[in-house]
């Protein structure tokens, strides 16, 4: 699929790389590879290459980034992460590439040194791009790792917090997700057969296996290995989940198994839940502002909407994308997001932004 004129947007993680292709303000094309950035750079470009063998023509479009990525442990601090990527994308996508900083966009040189803005801004693509489009919201971003509970009031984004440690502190950013959120994060001790049981704190078992027993987790989302680096067939999905309770998958029926898996995802529900009250006590939305889904998690995303009592859409909707992109636009909405918001921009902007003025 050629590229020439067109917009790409970028969501660089610390798990996955996504992308977003735009054309003409309309979104045609999304999706999400697996980047292991704790691994080593070298992960990045494996990303990368996948995503030119999808768009060969990659280095001839405009691109708009966003990322996350500078959190891993492979940088000393964030400030290295965010400028180790700003140059290492600099390189790869050519010199049309400018990084969202909430406010305004930036070149490479301005990105490393303005580093505080550049980090961690993903979520607030996300909410700028839907607040052009609806009033009142709470929008909820379900992906593999984290949950970022956003309010959206008068068409303006509300949060109180903006880096990742103000919003641990509001609950805006809640560390659960439905891929990679290991399964002693979720609850400490759980019910199996009638019985209270602790939860050993050990990595045996990932959020995914309880998605897949629950039959929730779409397995195009499903990128990384297990927590076992086995299958991912039933079976060896019961087996991780057995773990957790100091059992082996032999010592109970399937339909038992699945039994656990629904109290683990109980039990990410509630925190998750709790922490989307608490954003929405603070933000002054009204009863009748909707919860709008975004993520990989969107199914998780509907079931907190009912217990908060709200009517739940989802982003793709909003953003007036259907057929087989969708659900990869609700996965990568942060960078769907940037390729929006950068290609809305007035062409004489965008050119001002070119020259780094």
């Amino acid at each position: 699929m050629s590229v020439t004129q067109s917009m790409v947007g970028w969501d660089v993680g610390g798990a996955h790389l996504k992308a977003a292709l735009v054309e003409r303000g309309k979104v045609v094309d999304a999706m999400q590879v697996p980047c292991t950035l704790w691994q080593g750079i070298e992960a990045l470009d494996s990303a990368l290459a996948s995503m030119h063998a999808r768009w060969p023509d990659l280095r001839t479009a405009r691109h708009a980034v966003t990322m996350t990525g500078e959190m891993v442990d492979l940088f000393p601090d964030r400030g290295a992460g965010v400028a180790a990527l700003v140059e290492h994308l600099g390189e790869a996508l050519g010199p049309a590439v400018q990084f969202f900083a909430g406010s305004e966009w930036l070149d490479c040189a301005r990105a490393k040194h303005a580093w505080q803005r550049v980090a961690s801004v993903n979520w607030l693509a996300t909410a700028q791009c839907l607040a052009r489009r609806v009033d009142d919201a709470l929008l909820i971003d379900i992906g593999s790792t984290t949950t970022d509970v956003i309010p959206i009031r008068d068409g303006r984004v509300v949060a109180r917090g903006r880096t990742d440690a103000a919003r641990l502190e509001t609950s805006e950013l809640v560390y659960q997700g439905v891929v990679r959120t290991p399964l002693c994060a979720l609850a400490q001790r759980v019910r199996f057969r009638g019985a209270a049981c602790n939860v050993m704190n050990e990595w045996f078992a990932t959020s995914a296996d309880v998605y897949r027993l629950t039959g929730e987790l779409d397995a195009r989302f499903d990128q990384h290995d297990a927590a076992d680096h086995r299958g991912k067939d039933r079976p060896a999905t019961c087996a991780r989940l057995a773990r957790m309770i100091g059992r082996d998958a032999r010592e109970a029926r399937e339909a038992e198994w699945v039994e656990l898996a629904r109290t683990f995802r109980d039990a990410q529900a509630r925190l998750i839940t709790e922490g989307a009250q608490e954003v929405l006590a603070a933000s002054g939305l009204s009863i009748d502002a909707p919860v709008i889904a975004a993520g990989c998690g969107d199914f998780l995303v509907r079931e907190i909407a009912r217990r908060l009592d709200r009517t739940c859409g989802d982003i793709d909707q909003l953003l007036e994308v259907t057929g087989t992109v969708a659900h990869w636009v609700r996965t990568c909405a942060p960078s769907v997001a940037v390729a929006l918001l950068l290609a809305s921009l007035p062409a004489a902007q965008e050119t001002r932004l070119a020259c780094g003025s």
